[in-house]
């Protein structure tokens, strides 16, 4: 069944004029990110062509994907935009909040058990305003939307950095904050700096122990962490051509780790084979009617420098398998390289587990390949080292997967199967022994291997890999295993050479599924209430925020980040994820991962008022309660990793009122706006080092806040000396006047009055 095939018809009607159109006023051929973007101009038709990484365009995308985690703080966020429906689609989709230990079936009744007020309270708020739900246990968010809702040409956007995945069905598919989201359900435009576009041709086509796993792990290890920030990555060549729809999504979904925008695909023929695999066979015939359009042009992909900003090209015949980490996605090693690289720096050779999942590796197809290697184990009497676990991607996959017997083979290796749901991914993982924080390696295919993230180990070495090298190195139980050169020794002794992974790209028997997991809202949700208790300690009702206005003096420095600071760092998730529909409890977690700078722990930090040494938040509700307003200092690519916006949210509640860097990642910039912050760069990075424990801050200029304009910072040493500095600023019109506001949803609210 196709959803929204009305819309889906409305966007391709509208697409040849308006690409031919943009044609026309671009004055050239245009890439396929260029035709999706100007195809969903607000205004309609192109009347001047936007310059790349300047321009701020309105755009209107066609849905919207939250996560439950995400999800909560979106919904209380449009409650307040005084709306009685969504304006586009939009789902909900519970897969944060189920936390892995035992297995699937208790796992999920546990979260039923311990998250039920939440669970009742984003599908009572969907039923309100129109809203598909998608029940615990139904599936990873970003695999049940490339299965039910992605096509190729359209615009989404969605509160989870890997919003990105459904890049594999051609779509422009962005990760937000929830202001961002609530904009488009109340109707609004969205606002997006108009991006610059890397292109990555792909040549030849993977073999062996090469994965399309591996093709982003290399794009990661050449563009780094922030490389893509501010882009879109577009694939193009007969390589490209070569892979799965879902190998596609597992390449665009870890495109969020290197800072892009979103990454995508042209429409081929392995898209339209997943389409109607997944019975959408009305979308895969509307889109075979404008197939040209729904590609780059033939020029663009001839000669791509001509057409984009940087040009890549890996060829997939000499690509072998990589590990990446440990503690950064980008950090690259050749499978055979790892043994002298893993003694150099000290990294645990002996693996503990290997885990196979998470949004960015589930598919049929993912655990297809596994499980042919995992057989080899069984077949051949190897006794696997390491621990499994595993997490399919969507309850279709695994009701597939078990029909065809492939869980059978994992659980033949003493594997766990844990719930349709992110799980370790995102630090759900309830790991025997971790709280002894033991230095320790695991494997998994998951894409972030930030400290502490899987199972809050600080020691935990976790590396990244394919579905298939996963399975091989847990197997052997050492991490420097190379399945292309080196020998298992079995249960009885002898040696075994495993062979190469096979797979399906799609199941043999064609999907199946019993209960998917949707519920569907009824059609008028006027008559429902919607009630958060007083006394809730997970979930309260927003309070607006109060503008900071143009006159701020005095405040004083919180924190000091030193080096790397994802949104992990700054709104830890794990076992914090049970707060993030109550801003004020959630709030006690703001910046506790963060290094100081002074002294370079985590969580201890200076109160200037007392003297005294304490705890972020402490600090921070000291100063609030004393009307003091405090800043952040962070260094480069600050609020790198997901989308959430509770990073930005919780510093604003806590009395935060400006956050200055080096540099910021995209999602997080636009979310400390989005909540009447002030987002700053340094004019002079070295600046960085003049802030000392003991500072107090004056914005000097500050009423004459202005796009393009630099502002004034004064800062006043603990000894009396001054040092003023210059910051620049993104900031547009109508972002100034989300300061002014208070918050982009005050202006919202006051619009809707």
């Amino acid at each position: 069944m196709a959803f929204d095939i009305k819309m889906i018809k409305g966007v391709y009607n509208r697409m040849t004029e308006r690409v031919d159109t943009a044609k026309t006023v671009v004055g050239k051929p245009l890439t396929l990110a260029e035709k999706i973007l100007y195809n969903h101009l607000w205004d309609g038709n192109a009347e001047t062509a936007f310059t790349r990484g300047k321009d701020y365009v309105d755009f209107t995308p066609d849905r919207i994907a939250c996560q439950d985690a995400t999800a909560q703080m979106a919904l209380l966020q449009f409650m307040q935009a005084g709306k009685s429906k969504v304006a586009v689609p939009t789902t909900v989709h519970c897969d944060h909040l189920i936390q892995a230990k035992i297995g699937a079936d208790k796992d999920l009744q546990n979260a039923l058990n311990t998250s039920s007020e939440v669970f009742n309270f984003l599908a009572s708020v969907s039923n309100k305003y129109g809203i598909g739900f998608w029940k615990p246990g139904a599936g990873i968010i970003h695999q049940v939307v490339l299965e039910n809702y992605a096509f190729p040409g359209g615009m989404m956007i969605g509160t989870d950095s890997h919003t990105v995945n459904a890049g594999g069905l051609g779509m422009i598919a962005i990760g937000v904050g929830g202001a961002d989201a609530v904009d488009v359900m109340a109707g609004m435009p969205w606002e997006l700096k108009f991006p610059k576009l890397i292109g990555i041709k792909l040549t030849g086509k993977l073999s062996g122990w090469a994965a399309p796993k591996d093709v982003i792990l290399k794009v990661a290890g050449i563009l780094t962490v922030k490389g893509g920030t501010g882009c879109i990555v577009e694939y193009f060549g007969e390589g490209a051509k070569s892979l799965s729809a879902t190998g596609k999504g597992t390449i665009c979904n870890m495109g969020a780790e290197i800072g892009a925008t979103t990454s995508t695909f042209g429409y081929d023929a392995s898209i339209e084979r997943y389409l109607r695999a997944t019975n959408r066979n009305e979308v895969a015939d509307e889109a075979n009617k404008i197939a040209s359009y729904l590609t780059g042009d033939d020029e663009v992909y001839a000669n791509p420098e001509n057409y984009f900003d940087q040009v890549i090209e890996i060829n997939l015949d000499e690509l072998k398998p990589i590990l990446n980490g440990p503690f950064s996605p980008d950090l690259a090693t050749p499978v055979g390289e790892m043994t002298e690289k893993a003694t150099k720096n000290g990294w645990p050779l002996k693996v503990d587990w290997g885990l196979i999942g998470s949004c960015t590796n589930s598919s049929y197809e993912d655990l297809s390949r596994a499980a042919s290697v995992a057989k080899q184990a069984v077949d051949n009497h190897i006794v696997a080292k390491a621990k499994f676990g595993i997490n399919p991607g969507s309850e279709q996959v695994r009701y597939t997967a078990d029909r065809d017997g492939l869980l059978d083979i994992f659980k033949d290796l003493n594997a766990k199967i844990f719930t349709n749901a992110c799980g370790p991914c995102i630090g759900q993982w309830d790991r025997e022994g971790a709280d002894k924080e033991e230095k320790n390696s695991i494997i998994h295919s998951f894409n972030r291997n930030f400290s502490k993230r899987a199972d809050g180990n600080p020691n935990t070495h976790a590396f990244v890999a394919s579905p298939s090298m996963v399975a091989a190195v847990a197997i052997a139980g050492r991490l420097d295993f190379n399945p292309m050169t080196d020998k298992l020794i079995n249960q009885n002794g002898e040696e075994v050479m495993l062979k190469e992974p096979v797979g399906f790209e799609l199941p043999p028997k064609g999907f199946d599924v019993k209960d998917p997991g949707y519920v569907a809202p009824i059609k008028d949700g006027s008559n429902i209430n919607i009630i958060v208790n007083d006394d809730s300690k997970r979930l309260q009702l927003l309070t607006p925020f109060i503008p900071l206005g143009s006159e701020i003096k005095g405040a004083k420095l919180l924190i000091k980040a030193l080096g790397k600071c994802t949104t992990d760092h700054i709104s830890m998730a794990g076992p914090w994820l049970r707060f993030r529909g109550h801003l004020d409890n959630i709030s006690n977690n703001c910046l506790i991962g963060a290094v100081n700078a002074f002294g370079e722990a985590t969580n201890k930090i200076k109160n200037q008022l007392t003297g005294e040494v304490g705890a972020v938040p402490d600090v921070a509700r000291a100063y609030k309660a004393a009307g003091v307003p405090s800043i952040v200092i962070g260094d480069q690519n600050y609020g790198e990793g997901s989308s959430r916006e509770h990073a930005a949210m919780e510093p604003r509640h806590l009395g935060v009122v400006a956050v200055i860097v080096k540099s910021f990642a995209r999602i997080h910039e636009t979310n400390l706006k989005k909540q009447g912050m002030l987002g700053l760069t340094f004019a002079n990075e070295a600046d960085y080092d003049l802030i000392l424990e003991d500072d107090t801050f004056n914005f000097l200029d500050l009423n004459e806040f202005a796009p393009e304009k630099q502002l004034t910072l004064e800062i006043v040493h603990a000894n009396g000396n001054l040092d003023t500095i210059k910051l620049n600023h993104t900031y547009n019109a109508g972002q100034i006047e989300w300061y002014k506001e208070g918050s982009a949803l005050n202006l919202i609210k006051k619009g809707n009055a």
